[in-house]
């Protein structure tokens, strides 16, 4: 066949967009927003929502005594929690969510637990 034949041309289009689609396709990350959780004695697979973790660490570290208000926010290594402590010391209520967010992050079953980063200031200033 010559090669400026239609039907030739209209094969290695396709061919090129195929291929193209499926570099794409390997390039790509798979389910970034779930992650991956131990498999039990059903041997099911399954996973947890990164937003949904992040709600439930959220409430146990709104638990935490001296705890105005916090924002956690969970990648896959590592999770990251911002916390407003108005009448404690921060120190012990960074040991607090130290301790309580690490037994949550543990019950939560995942494959790889991420690291825990904690951040405890005091409430600004108001006027």
């Amino acid at each position: 066949q010559p090669l400026n034949d239609t039907w030739v041309l209209v094969g290695t289009g396709v061919a090129a967009v195929v291929g193209l689609w499926l570099l794409l396709l390997a390039l790509t990350p798979g389910l970034r927003e779930v992650l991956p959780m131990r498999r039990g004695p059903a041997r099911v697979r399954a996973g947890l929502d990164r937003e949904a973790a992040a709600l439930i660490l959220r409430d146990r570290a709104q638990e935490v005594s001296g705890v105005q208000s916090v924002r956690v926010r969970v990648r896959r290594a590592k999770v990251r929690v911002r916390a407003v402590s108005h009448f404690r010391e921060l120190d012990d209520v960074r040991a607090d969510l130290d301790t309580a967010l690490g037994t949550g992050i543990g019950e939560l079953g995942l494959v790889r637990p991420p690291a825990l980063s904690v951040h405890v200031r005091r409430p600004k200033k108001k006027g």
